[in-house]
């Protein structure tokens, strides 16, 4: 067995799907089967079971998946030790950010790390939280942008900078609400919603706002992409809940929520930065870290 292989046994078991898994892996699928099944014949047992729809994981699978995610971790760890030699002249820091994620400019950011650093290389990987999470924990993340609202952190995690969003109401330009600067959740209930569905961050916290107020949705369209669910609403569509930043780029009308109670803040959703210790390893992610405000 290779470490490559088992990396990429670990990534089709986390997400039940070949061309998922080679997509995030960034190689070819046909490479991605050709591995697997190379794996396979060593261990003289399948470790999938593959249906046209989805792959599951066999019993033999089971049994290798815990000792591939310590396998792996132990490898990262020796490759953390090892850059840790070298300092920030070369390495590499491996990053996790949710869609929506807008409270950091990591492009101008991940820039200045290069400025100061620029044989140092960066891979950036978005994906939804919990999975996020998982490959965090698995060593193949050094630090992950990701949205605690379905769930706090996991033990053995540790939040290293906290970033509350204020929630606004995004409408048409020539929507009844456009020329509001509020509003109440119960105005909203007769109104088509456009859900952005991506894991369970922004997704959770905005059910869970209105479930609060005893207010039902009705989901007109669910989509996986921030840009698609504001055309939509441009187009008149129907009106969505959105991260302000996001809302303020959009160009569309924003308007904002009463709190639940009078005297509260105003709806939000808290993100964080997720790491596996305090201090980590990796002096890149520790470089990385220095550019960012507390």
């Amino acid at each position: 067995m290779e470490l490559r292989q088992l990396r990429h046994f670990v990534a089709v078991a986390d997400v039940g799907h070949f061309t998922r898994a080679a997509d995030a892996l960034a190689i070819s699928q046909s490479g991605l089967s050709a591995s697997i099944r190379a794996l396979e014949r060593d261990l003289g047992l399948p470790v999938f079971e593959r249906t046209t729809r989805s792959v599951v994981v066999t019993a033999a699978g089971r049994v290798l998946l815990g000792h591939a995610r310590r396998l792996l971790r132990q490898a990262a760890a020796a490759e953390s030790a090892i850059a840790a030699l070298r300092g920030t002249e070369a390495g590499m820091l491996a990053l996790g950010v949710v869609q929506t994620f807008t409270a950091v400019d990591l492009p101008a950011t991940i820039a200045r790390l290069h400025g100061r650093h620029p044989s140092v290389q960066v891979l950036l990987r978005e994906a939804p939280t919990r999975e996020l999470l998982d490959v965090l924990d698995s060593g193949e993340l050094d630090l992950a942008f990701v949205a605690l609202d379905a769930t706090p952190l996991p033990a053995g995690m540790v939040s290293l900078r906290d970033y509350p969003e204020t929630l606004v109401v995004v409408v048409g330009p020539d929507h009844r609400l456009a020329p509001r600067a509020r509003v109440r959740l119960a105005e909203l209930a007769e109104e088509p919603f456009v859900e952005f569905q991506a894991g369970l961050g922004l997704q959770t916290a905005v059910a869970a706002l209105f479930t609060a107020a005893a207010v039902t949705r009705r989901i007109a369209f669910r989509t996986s992409q921030m840009d698609q669910a504001l055309s939509l609403v441009r187009h008149g569509l129907g009106i969505a809940v959105v991260p302000e930043p996001v809302a303020r780029r959009s160009g569309l009308p924003v308007i904002g929520m009463h709190p639940l109670t009078p005297g509260d803040a105003p709806p939000s959703r808290r993100l964080a930065l997720a790491a596996r210790t305090r201090e980590p390893s990796n002096p890149v992610a520790r470089a990385f870290l220095e550019l960012l405000p507390r």
